[in-house]
């Protein structure tokens, strides 16, 4: 399973909106994500507005965004969430889910755990 983490600038203003549209997310968004992939995705949103995304999934992250951009329930969304965030870097048609900056894992618990585990064997 490969994990992938990202984050996003919220623009200020708009952080309480956002908080109330991801609380109720349309059940046909919900189910696009989880048809095409995406599994334990979470947000995660700093009081400075500094939002961080986690998901875990089969796929390269290319090919989710991919399979996501093929549903019409994605182009809406991401029209709709553009205007909540600021500097959405590098992205095609400054859409949140193309804009976002990929971070790069340096640890994870229970990769070290299994490494550590089968080295004494």
């Amino acid at each position: 399973m490969r994990r992938y983490c990202f984050q996003l600038q919220l623009r200020s203003e708009r952080m309480a909106e956002y908080r109330e549209r991801h609380a109720a997310v349309c059940p046909e968004m919900l189910r696009a994500l989880a048809d095409t992939g995406w599994r334990n995705y979470s947000l995660f949103v700093g009081e400075d507005g500094l939002l961080i995304g986690y998901l875990e999934a089969e796929q390269p992250l290319a090919e989710l965004q991919a399979a996501m951009a093929a549903t019409e329930v994605n182009a809406r969304w991401q029209a709709e969430m553009a205007p909540f965030f600021a500097d959405l870097q590098g992205a095609h048609g400054g859409t949140p889910d193309t804009g976002f900056f990929e971070l790069t894992e340096v640890f994870h618990l229970e990769d070290q755990l299994t490494q550590h585990d089968n080295a004494r064997k």
